[in-house]
């Protein structure tokens, strides 16, 4: 059977406003006393909300979670143009705002399904190696290349014509910025828009709900309760599950792909031995089992299962 390590899993923690993506995983380093940690996408200082955190070997299943849907509680400040596109910028225009309700909506209602946008300036996109809000704080200003994303839905919450805000639930793909998207709108609109506030509600399987503030996960972990760490086969649900028998188990193990009959060609599996372990996500190519990211390693690649 394989030996127990502690530490690996996902942690959906509910990032409070004012700190970083790096400060979460500074302090969960700090607290755990491990290297590996990563953030599956990144969240502004300003922002809040789910920030899903990959522990020792999920590490190495980050990719799984950051290609997933997002959602969005976003506020539109409408009249206010920005440098970084929502409230914390630099303000470049400021414009009268005629409040209408249905012309927000109809406005809106243009960037629901495929869209181009232009990445912000103060983004982490790199080019050059050089990540453009590096640029931005420089003066320097570059092209950037529009990028295709998807809007699935933007649902109005409420409306505040006094303060000309508008809060917005937005369910959209990875990649893209809903500053760029209030910005948009406010253009479409004529009178120009930023972001004021924003909230991730969800990424892919990942709710707010279901989210734990770092505080909690110290006092928690602090008394020996690790509850808040999702094991790394249950963040993996979506793909069905296989069980080797011991021969075919060891052969995985040893770098030998295993030959299972009934898969479907192509498709990823979670893969178990006899015992319960799990072993690897694995790909069925032509009728064997090649493990994709494999978990019968510990946390230096080294083998733990005999």
């Amino acid at each position: 059977m394989l030996e127990e390590i502690a530490l690996d899993g996902v942690i959906n923690i509910n990032k409070c406003i004012g700190i970083t993506s790096h400060d979460v995983v500074y302090r969960l380093r700090k607290l755990f006393d491990i290297k590996k940690i990563g953030h599956t996408g990144t969240l502004d200082p300003d922002a809040s909300g789910v920030l899903p955190m990959c522990i020792g070997r999920a590490t190495r299943i980050a990719e799984f979670c950051t290609s997933k849907n997002k959602e969005y509680r976003a506020v539109l400040r409408l009249g206010v143009v920005t440098d970084t596109q929502d409230i914390s910028g630099e303000v470049l225009e400021q414009n009268e705002v005629v409040f209408d309700e249905a012309k927000i909506r109809a406005a809106a209602e243009r960037f629901v399904g495929d869209i181009s946008q232009i990445p912000p300036m103060y983004s982490a996109i790199k080019v050059g190696g050089k990540k453009l809000y590096e640029l931005a704080r420089e003066g320097v200003t570059i092209e950037r290349e529009p990028r295709r994303v998807r809007v699935d839905d933007i649902e109005f919450l409420s409306f505040s014509p006094d303060k000309n805000e508008a809060e917005m639930y937005v369910k959209c793909s990875k990649g893209t910025y809903i500053r760029t998207l209030c910005h948009d709108i406010g253009a479409a609109l004529g009178c120009g828009g930023c972001m004021s506030a924003l909230e991730r509600t969800a990424s892919g399987k990942f709710r707010i709900e279901d989210s734990y503030t770092l505080e909690e996960v110290e006092s928690m972990y602090a008394d020996g309760n690790t509850d808040f760490l999702i094991p790394v086969d249950k963040v993996l649900e979506e793909y069905d599950s296989v069980v080797l028998a011991e021969p075919n188990a060891k052969r995985l193990v040893h770098g030998i792909h295993p030959i299972v009959y009934g898969l479907s060609e192509g498709s990823l599996y979670r893969v178990y031995d006899e015992y319960g372990a799990f072993l690897s996500l694995a790909r069925a190519t032509d009728g064997e089992l090649v493990g994709e990211k494999n978990f019968f390693g510990d946390t230096n690649g080294k083998t733990t299962r005999k």
